[in-house]
């Protein structure tokens, strides 16, 4: 497909922190995945969807030098449920390669470059079926890459709320807060918003 000659801009802070708050997924529609046997059930729920958003978190590293070993997080999402898997247990880490590596479902994020090199690392798969929608964007004209928060306001006319604080937290920690289950889970979720209101399912 061809592309437009003149491109489409990407909306600035200034103009996002206008528009209304993006509904996010609440506590009561997350599901924190830690065990073989929840993983199991989250991935018999996820195979009724044929595309899924998705996302990882890693603990942050601040020294030079310092090597992740993460993703520590995997979270997928459907239209109206997210999971969000710690990947500490091996039964639950198995089956979030077996996931990752299925092919038939979609996985669609953002900036999912160094997502898809972790998960090679340390799940040990190639993941399958994984979009990424700022190239999406990109073929549509928009200029540079769009984000989950341009992606929101370009399609919804909405806000995204992304928790600097809870993303650079330690995803690491055995026990996640609130907050990091919120923040992870909604990445996902805007994710597969945005892929259906792409028209690309």
């Amino acid at each position: 497909m061809p592309k437009p000659r003149t491109r489409l801009a990407t909306p600035d802070k200034e103009a996002i922190a206008l528009l209304p708050e993006f509904e996010r997924l609440g506590l009561d529609r997350i599901t924190l995945v830690t065990t073989g046997e929840q993983a199991r059930a989250a991935a018999a729920a996820l195979a009724k969807a044929p595309a899924w958003g998705f996302d990882t978190e890693s603990k942050p590293t601040f020294r030079v030098g310092e090597m992740s070993d993460g993703p520590h997080i995997l979270q997928l999402s459907t239209r109206e449920r997210a999971w969000v898997f710690q990947l500490h247990d091996p039964a639950c880490r198995a089956v979030a390669a077996e996931l990752m590596a299925l092919p038939g479902f979609v996985k669609a994020g953002f900036g999912l470059g160094d997502d898809r090199k972790r998960i090679i690392a340390k799940l040990g798969v190639q993941p399958m079926g994984v979009l990424e929608l700022n190239s999406v964007f990109l073929e549509r004209g928009y200029r540079k890459d769009m984000g989950v928060k341009g992606a929101v306001a370009v399609l919804f006319n909405q806000r995204f709320i992304k928790s600097k604080k809870a993303a650079t937290s330690n995803w690491a920690n055995p026990r996640l807060s609130e907050a990091q289950l919120v923040y992870a889970a909604n990445d996902a979720y805007a994710a597969i918003r945005v892929y259906e209101a792409l028209a690309l399912a």
